[in-house]
């Protein structure tokens, strides 16, 4: 096999060594295959979604959203860190309050979760609003929402290209099943047979998992079923 050369300049390859680096994953090559496009979610490891949104790389960023308190979100931190916008984590906050207030008047025997529109200017948020009276949200209101979602999307180039955090990790939108917060393949699997196929940010927690092998793009690889199965 042909020498795939070294990474790193000046000898450091030595200094960063894997064992030197606690929070760490281990990166497998996706599906090989017929290029198809529309066929995948593209799983974003190593990457920071809020620094990719500053630097323009999505015009349309999915979240989640309360009628209480969104300190902790990341809509609060894009609304803070987006200066051309003319939203506040208050205004945030207040909107999605006064849009539940309404549909529980107007609409009470709709379903749940609605998405938001906010606009920064740069970058529009869809954000999924967590069901009034929970705090947090399940993985069939995920499914819910980003079938709404892929329709917003649908025929809309103006809002691609376009990313979503996980739900997993969350602070002010937690995402819990009755076996309390759901694998990560489970979120994947949620977003895709809802017909979303733009990329997802992993949780920051998800480094932990160093000794385990990941994909960058699902659906994974019909290898890992058949090994799931038992098969070689």
């Amino acid at each position: 096999m042909a020498d795939a050369g070294v990474v790193y300049d000046e000898g450091a390859e030595a200094l960063m060594a894997r064992e030197q680096f606690p929070d760490k994953v281990t990166l497998l090559p996706g599906e090989a295959g017929r290029l198809e496009p529309g066929r995948r979610l593209r799983v974003l490891w190593g990457q920071d979604m809020l620094r990719d949104a500053l630097d323009g790389r999505y015009r349309t960023v999915i979240c989640g959203v309360n009628d209480d308190n969104n300190d902790h979100g990341i809509v609060a931190q894009l609304v803070n860190l987006i200066t051309t916008s003319q939203w506040s984590v208050q205004g945030v906050t207040s909107f999605a309050k006064m849009f539940q207030e309404s549909v529980g008047v107007h609409a009470a025997h709709d379903r749940e979760p609605y998405v938001l529109k906010y606009d920064l200017d740069s970058v529009l948020i869809l954000a999924l609003l967590r069901p009034k009276g929970k705090d947090h949200f399940t993985t069939d209101d995920l499914g819910r929402g980003f079938r709404t979602i892929a329709k917003m999307l649908q025929g809309r180039p103006d809002r691609q290209p376009v990313a979503t955090v996980s739900f997993l990790g969350a602070r002010s939108n937690r995402l819990v099943d009755s076996d309390g917060e759901p694998s990560f393949e489970s979120v994947l699997r949620t977003m895709y047979d809802a017909g979303y196929r733009g990329d997802v940010y992993p949780a920051p927690q998800m480094w932990e998992h160093g000794d385990v092998g990941v994909f960058p793009t699902y659906p994974f690889p019909e290898g890992l079923e058949r090994m799931r199965s038992g098969s070689s």
